[in-house]
């Protein structure tokens, strides 16, 4: 830094004058001593004039005090500059009758360097700061399209977030059959991106068609142009073109009403073809001009984040759609069998696409034959769901023809042998034959668990007449012969029901062996949903299970006796309540109650709202009560349920609306947390038939 010191007589009022001035002060501001004392009096412009500095300047001058001012000064040139001046008086110089001190000295420091240095930090700072903002927009965005239960509720509040934030106004449109609002789309289904286009018919006054100007709007739904393009919304269109189309419902939607009639249209591109537009007005005027560079980069990225969102729906329901179609093609319905009570289960891995290679099968093969089957292809991929088609095919073939478990699949290892099929598999084959009034049970395995068997509590593995997976036995298989009894139990399962990670197969099969024991329930499906709920709260794999009970003519005395009752315990997670749904239709097939409809909407409701509102795990139960069907679902959240008139768009806003329409309900605190308590009324309507 350098310094000049010169006598100061600029800051007294102009009573002293610059008598000398150093080689620096004139290379700093252009004036030598002389220069300096010529224009000591010019005024610097009144909008760079520091008042308050200079005011306490001339005080501290005037008394004799030492100071120092931050002003601004003028160059020869005519630039001017920040300057820091530090004024001392000269002790022992010549005394003044108005001043106590006659002579000063001045140092100056240019600030313009500093200043620079300041300006830029602020810059770097400002700039960090609104990369922090849009960071911060980005981040909100992906938070609302996390749970796109449809597609008009994230669009609306990622729109809103928008206005909120950055701009004067937004709002999506989606290309579905040509430019919708998000209101008009089917909530069950994401746009597909491939809607008709609007048309390009004449101009409202008739126009050759050949002088109309290319549609913008739909150059960006072709793909054609990638970059937003500037429509005016008091333009002339096209009439049934997409600009027509964009500029009429701006105007509905009051984004014309913002600037002076220029909105920003920017394509929200899929993979493969541009599903809607984002259309902004700037909050300082119309156009690309109105939008600053930041807020057309969060802009731009909130139109791609949402267009992959809606491309990944889309991509998501047609796989899930295609898995479903498969899995109810794959899959029997249950099977009424005459004499004998069956309940059946399967349910896929979550996280798969909600297909897999478990199957199991229950075939009436003549009026005293009923045959079992529950099989597993390796995998859980399309590939394993159609080998095991092919061979639920070939095994029910080869059981209506030879029923004897052994030689049947003799004839399935020779025919899948040939047949090359890419995924190897096990199975369970047995046949249940009436005999007298009773029935035996025949059975042959190939490659799989053993099935259970279980009579007064006591539990046995049908560990035998194995044999290799199918396809690789090269000789006979056995077959094995029991005698069933009334009340005796069959439990057919898959490996997805026992196996975890932090046990093998021999500990999980023996926590089965233990719980199938100590089962109470005198009915397949009770039996089932007991064994679910003790080992399929969270399973690692596809489970498939078939109960069946011989039946015992004491169950009607004991249902007399004693009051039905089933529990669950579910974990919080949006899947509970699906399982809560199968669960209470199953049960009340079971125990031949009617309105198992309305009971699956009462649950329903019940357990979403202790998903979404509850800790820990839900408890559910039901009870026979004589004269209906009461449901008791138990959360750690002591808070009451709270009716409400719902939120459009969003799950569980009607909840308690509809579980009053259907029935009696109420609610008590509990150890845990609260109980919710619903009586189903028979006959009740469901809330939809209203």
């Amino acid at each position: 830094m350098r310094h000049t010191l010169v006598p100061f007589a600029l800051l007294d009022g102009g009573t002293l004058e610059v008598v000398w001035a150093n080689d620096a002060f004139a290379r700093m501001t252009g004036y030598d001593a002389s220069g300096a004392r010529a224009h000591q009096h010019d005024l610097v412009p009144a909008g760079v004039r520091r008042h308050d500095e200079l005011t306490a300047a001339r005080e501290a001058i005037r008394a004799g005090r030492a100071t120092s001012a931050t002003l601004t000064l003028r160059r020869a040139d005519g630039t001017l500059f920040p300057c820091q001046v530090h004024v001392s008086p000269i002790a022992g110089g010549p005394a003044r009758e108005d001043a106590p001190v006659a002579t000063w000295v001045a140092a100056f420091h240019d600030l313009t360097e500093q200043t620079s240095h300041d300006a830029e930090q602020a810059a770097l700072m400002e700039s960090e700061r609104r990369e922090r903002r849009c960071l911060g927009i980005i981040a909100q965005v992906s938070d609302l399209l996390m749970d796109v239960t449809d597609m008009a509720t994230p669009l609306h509040e990622v729109a809103t977030l928008l206005r909120r934030s950055v701009v004067g106004g937004a709002a999506f449109y989606v290309n579905d059959g040509g430019l919708r609002t998000p209101d008009e789309l089917d909530g069950r289904r994401p746009p597909s991106g491939r809607g008709s286009r609007h048309g390009e018919s004449r101009r409202p006054d008739g126009g050759d068609e050949a002088a109309v100007e290319r549609d913008a709007v739909q150059a960006l739904l072709d793909g054609d142009r990638d970059r937003p393009v500037e429509v005016d919304v008091r333009g002339d269109y096209p009439r049934g073109s997409a600009s027509y189309w964009l500029a009429a419902q701006a105007g509905v939607d009051d984004l014309g009403d913002l600037t002076d009639g220029r909105v920003v249209v920017y394509p929200v591109p899929g993979r493969r073809r541009v599903i809607g537009v984002l259309v902004v007005v700037g909050r300082y005027g119309g156009g690309l001009t109105g939008l600053e560079t930041s807020t057309r980069t969060v802009v731009e990225l909130t139109a791609r984040r949402v267009g992959l969102t809606l491309d990944n729906a889309r991509l998501y329901d047609r796989e899930h759609r295609l898995a479903e179609t498969l899995q109810r093609a794959m899959l029997p319905q249950q099977a009424e069998v005459d004499g004998l009570d069956v309940w059946t289960y399967y349910a896929p891995n979550s996280e798969n696409a909600q297909v897999g290679g478990d199957w199991y099968d229950v075939l009436q093969i003549d009026p005293d034959v009923v045959g079992i089957v529950i099989g597993d292809v390796v995998g859980h991929d399309v590939e394993a769901a159609a080998a095991m088609g092919q061979l639920r095919s070939v095994v029910r073939s080869y059981a209506f023809d030879v029923t004897t478990p052994g030689p049947v699949l003799e004839r399935v290892d020779q025919l899948v042998a040939g047949m090359r099929i890419p995924r190897s598999a096990g199975l369970v084959l047995s046949t249940l034959r009436r005999d007298g009034g009773g029935w035996s049970l025949e059975y042959s395995r190939a490659g799989h668990l053993p099935a259970l068997h279980a009579r007064g509590g006591h539990v046995d593995q049908l560990s035998g007449a194995g044999g290799p997976l199918i396809g690789f036995g090269s000789g006979a298989r056995a077959t094995e012969t029991v005698r069933l009894e009334p009340g005796d139990v069959l439990v057919y399962y898959t490996d997805g029901l026992i196996e975890r990670r932090d046990r093998d197969l021999r500990e999980g099969l023996q926590a089965l062996c233990g719980i199938v024991g100590a089962v109470t329930a005198r009915d397949s499906a009770g039996i089932g949903e007991e064994l679910l709920s003790r080992l399929a709260d969270h399973p690692e794999d596809d489970v498939a299970v078939v109960v069946v009970r011989v039946p015992d003519p004491r169950d009607a005395a004991e249902r007399g006796r004693s009051p039905r009752r089933r529990r669950w315990s579910l974990p919080s997670e949006a899947a509970s309540v699906g399982r809560a749904r199968h669960a209470v239709v199953r049960t009340c097939h079971a125990w031949d109650m009617p309105d198992a409809s309305n009971a699956e909407l009462v649950v329903s409701e019940l357990v979403a709202n202790a998903v979404l509102h509850g800790y820990g795990h839900v408890s559910l139960q039901l009870y026979d009560t004589g004269d209906g069907l009461r449901i008791e679902v138990e959360d750690g959240n002591s808070a009451p349920p709270v009716t409400t008139d719902g939120h459009p768009g969003r799950v569980g806003g009607f909840g308690m609306q509809i579980v009053e329409r259907l029935a009696d309900w109420g609610w008590r605190q509990s150890s845990r947390g609260k109980v919710v308590w619903a009586k189903v009324r028979p006959g009740a309507l469901p809330s939809s038939a209203r």
